[in-house]
């Protein structure tokens, strides 16, 4: 979530490159446009592979991995007023590299991994009530690092890792409480990708697949026919003969992403290293360029979440750590050292 995004860990990693947590008068890779600010520590214990999701004004971080045990654990956030409150507990069993997404004021969260199990129960969050219940189970098979989003009333499961790689997608209907399968994107398998929503159209990039990042960028219509639902984007990698993917290092897994001002942002992630490079994405020309870097340590299996056109990344990894830190980012603003 992963929104959002959740992630079990690739092991194995080559060296790792950590960036200071405190800020310098220059960025690693030059960029200069953006600037990341400090918010209210996550409150609850420092994690990876938690789950995101906003409902109402409030954003939501739940369950994940300590370092030792899966977690169980629901915090809410006020980012008008940048505090954080714990609210009911997770009733299913503990896990990470779970999905969540929401529909209208009610989150919902399912699938991931328990420490020896692969998981397909689902269960909705109320806010208003602080309660939970538990729905049907995803209609797929039981996975962990997939991708969840919402269009128009309906959730959708897609991705991850059940023993196979895996491109399927599920559609939930809230109503009715019931899953239907949707004709499977067209391209790579994968797990640890990223997903992100844009007027009614969801983009799925990045993850890997047998031990290999992938490259292909696709959009899902949910009202086309059956077949034609998916259409296939640039690539995310350097493999054209023209120049406008020259500096094009997108390809990663385990990152997160979020949308604001018509615009998509990846951060964060792994590829052999572990990345804080902040890629934006122009949905009218389909391509990406380059912003100023996450400001806290490299990191892999975070989580992000936009909530009233505000960005934020928190939690994650590195090799050593986990994290309770959270991140705004204003992408128009310039660098600021000393925020």
């Amino acid at each position: 979530m992963k929104a959002n995004m959740n992630l079990i860990w690739i092991l194995g990693m080559g060296s790792v490159f950590l960036a200071s947590c405190s800020k310098s008068s220059t960025t690693d890779n030059g960029a200069s446009d953006g600037n990341w600010v400090s918010r209210s520590d996550f409150e609850g214990v420092a994690r990876s592979e938690a789950v995101a999701f906003t409902a109402g004004t409030k954003a939501f971080i739940a369950t994940g991995f300590d370092g030792e045990k899966r977690l169980d654990d629901l915090w809410q956030y006020d980012a008008d007023n940048n505090f954080w409150q714990q609210k009911a507990q997770f009733p299913g069993t503990a896990r990470s590299s779970a999905v969540a997404f929401s529909v209208g004021d009610q989150g919902y969260v399912g699938t991931g991994y328990d420490g020896v199990n692969k998981l397909q129960d689902f269960w909705q969050y109320d806010p208003a009530s602080n309660t939970w219940k538990q729905k049907a189970d995803f209609g797929g098979s039981a996975r962990y690092d997939a991708v969840a989003f919402s269009i128009s009333g309906k959730g959708y499961v897609s991705t991850g890792f059940d023993g196979n790689y895996l491109k399927d997608i599920w559609e939930y209907d809230t109503a009715g409480d019931a899953w239907t399968q949707r004709v499977s994107l067209g391209g790579a398998k994968r797990s640890a990708a990223v997903a992100f929503v844009y007027k009614d159209k969801a983009y799925i990039c990045t993850g890997i697949n047998n031990g290999t990042a992938v490259n292909d960028f696709w959009v899902f219509d949910p009202t086309q026919p059956e077949g034609q639902a998916w259409t296939e984007l640039r690539k995310i990698a350097n493999i054209s003969t023209d120049s406008y993917d020259d500096q094009y290092t997108i390809v990663r897994n385990n990152a997160v992403a979020f949308v604001m001002n018509d615009k998509a942002f990846v951060t964060t992630g792994e590829n052999g290293s572990l990345y804080n490079d902040t890629w934006v994405y122009d949905f009218t020309t389909d391509l990406w360029a380059k912003k100023t870097p996450y400001e806290g340590a490299a990191r892999t299996g975070a989580v992000s979440f936009n909530i009233n056109n505000r960005g934020f990344v928190l939690t994650g990894r590195s090799s050593t750590y986990q994290f309770d830190d959270i991140r705004e980012f204003f992408p128009d603003q310039p660098y600021n050292a000393n925020d």
